[in-house]
């Protein structure tokens, strides 16, 4: 089994960064995706207040508890300031969506000790769990 699909198996809480009130925009589907998947998952956007009927955060330093993976649905140059949220906040994980590399932030991730994935749907990977 791939590392990502362990990843996202693994894992319970999820903070979706960068998530989008409009049902046509890919990471509102996505997040639905893995509401409905039984995850815990917090919403992040400091432009939205609710979507699903669940409050959205400014940031995941916000969120009541520690995540294990924040989910980033941001343009790369706008993903390190997402990278030192998850560190300050004491997330496991940074996972870096479909077409998202940025390898600074990535190193940045990976020497405070959190699993880097990038240019990944956890969607995608969620549905190759056995």
């Amino acid at each position: 089994m791939e590392h990502t699909v362990e990843l996202i198996r693994d894992a319970k809480t999820i903070a979706v960064v960068g998530v989008s009130s409009r049902a046509d925009r890919p990471s509102n589907e996505v997040a639905k995706y893995l509401i409905d998947a039984g995850y815990t998952v917090y919403l992040v956007n400091p432009t939205e207040t609710e979507i699903f009927g669940m409050p959205v955060y400014d940031s995941v330093a916000e969120v009541p508890e520690p995540v294990d993976i924040v989910d980033i649905f941001r343009r790369p140059e706008d993903v390190p300031p997402v990278v030192a949220d998850a560190i300050a906040s004491g997330a496991k994980a940074v996972w870096m969506q479909l077409g998202i590399v940025n390898e600074a932030a990535a190193a940045e991730a990976r020497a405070a000790g959190l699993e880097v994935v990038m240019d990944r749907c956890t969607k995608i990977e969620h549905r190759k769990i056995d």
